[in-house]
């Protein structure tokens, strides 16, 4: 048996030079070195499966083996990442809950694949429950402490996820505490600080072999993203580029590149990225966004094909609708009363930023502005200066400016 050790090699083909003032990823790519990975992501993807089958037989034969079972669920997490198998995060979580059924000793691995599967599913109250578990059981583990934080960010529970940050500052340049703490300071509108991190974390990605070419990738993701919601597109840019030079075939990045072209009014470039994107995972803010693409360029009946797979893709996904759903349906002036209905229900459990955002653009698509501005205040709350959350924030005022006017 042979167990994936995917290694990742820094030449000059990607460079990347952390300053003081950001990130520079410097590019020169032939052909052949991109054909290269892409064999090599094949070939490692292979090993990948082959791990799989021989751990599916082990637990087959062993019902009592509760490490086999945290060794597949940990090998079907790392598919599910590098693919987006909803599937495979569902069998990764059976198969923690069962490992965590035969022991729960000296298994705190099995409650982080637990909580990990369950955070990935967007099922926050349950992954909480998990990490809060494992935090319990490893209390002086960053990893554990950091994964907690990031429900409780994800869960809106703002003040418990500013004590866990707090706590994990001295633990920054870490790579399961930077992304994490990096997102905790884009809530709170200091992109300058969440750069910072994240230019960090990729430098510190980068120098380590025994990472997946997946994770380097989403390294690069996070990077790109974050240059992307804060205007600096031609930084984006490098940043997704450059990580599907690392992994050509994740299927995040050509969905990212999507958001960039549509931030630049590109039509036809989002069209082309985003079918790359959905040839590898039907992801309903893929759709939609194509969806606005064709609609852009007059071709209404693309337009509403791509709707309607959208869809049908939120429609396969169990659970909480996807939220890029809601504000396509709510940009589209379409089943209002419903997505106002579902908003209010996951804010019961899911009071974040962008919860409280999407209800106060519900409420100002049913003309009720001076509940949307109270809503849209929750939303801002916290100081984040992510364009959707501005975007919206001004419409409706805008609007109850007009509606005040004599």
């Amino acid at each position: 048996m042979a167990l994936r050790r995917a290694s990742v090699v820094v030449c000059c083909a990607v460079a990347a030079a952390v300053t003081g003032a950001g990130l520079s990823i410097a590019r020169a790519v032939t052909g052949a070195e991109r054909a290269g990975a892409a064999a090599r992501a094949r070939a490692e993807r292979a090993v990948g499966d082959q791990d799989i089958a021989f751990f599916v037989k082990r637990v087959a034969a062993d019902p009592w083996g509760a490490a086999d079972r945290a060794r597949l669920a940990a090998l079907y997490l790392q598919r599910a990442r590098e693919t987006g198998d909803y599937e495979d995060y569902r069998r990764a979580e059976a198969l923690a809950r069962q490992s965590l059924a035969l022991r729960t000793s000296h298994n705190a691995a099995s409650y982080s694949l637990l909580a990990t599967a369950l955070l990935a599913q967007h099922r926050f109250v349950a992954a909480r429950r998990a990490a809060r578990r494992l935090v319990a059981l490893e209390p002086d583990a960053v990893s554990a402490r950091a994964l907690l934080g990031e429900i409780e960010l994800e869960l809106g529970r703002y003040g418990a996820a500013r004590s866990a940050f707090d706590s994990l500052w001295p633990a920054r340049h870490e790579l399961a505490v930077a992304p994490r703490l990096a997102r905790w300071a884009e809530i709170r509108g200091d992109t300058g600080l969440a750069r910072r991190l994240l230019a960090g974390a990729l430098t510190e990605a980068l120098r380590r072999p025994d990472l997946a070419r997946e994770q380097v990738a989403w390294f690069y993701l996070r990077v790109g993203d974050e240059a992307l919601r804060s205007g600096r597109l031609d930084e984006a840019e490098s940043a997704f580029r450059a990580g599907l030079e690392v992994f050509p075939e994740d299927y995040r990045l050509p969905a990212a590149l999507a958001r960039l072209a549509s931030a630049r009014g590109r039509w036809r470039d989002v069209i082309a990225w985003g079918d790359r994107a959905l040839a590898a995972l039907p992801d309903p803010a893929t759709f939609g966004m194509v969806s606005d693409a064709y609609l852009a360029l007059g071709d209404t009946a693309r337009a509403e094909e791509y709707a309607r797979a959208m869809e049908v893709a939120v429609s396969g996904q169990p659970g909480q609708w996807h939220r890029a759903w809601s504000l396509f349906l709510l940009d589209h002036e379409r089943r209002v009363d419903e997505v106002l209905a579902r908003v209010q229900g996951e804010l019961e459990t899911r009071r974040d930023v962008y919860g409280w955002d999407l209800y106060a653009w519900a409420l100002h698509k049913k003309h009720r502005d001076t509940a949307a501005t109270r809503a849209m205040a929750r939303a801002l709350a916290q100081g984040t200066r992510d364009p959707q959350l501005l975007t919206h924030a001004a419409a409706i005022a805008r609007a109850l400016r007009d509606s005040a006017a004599p």
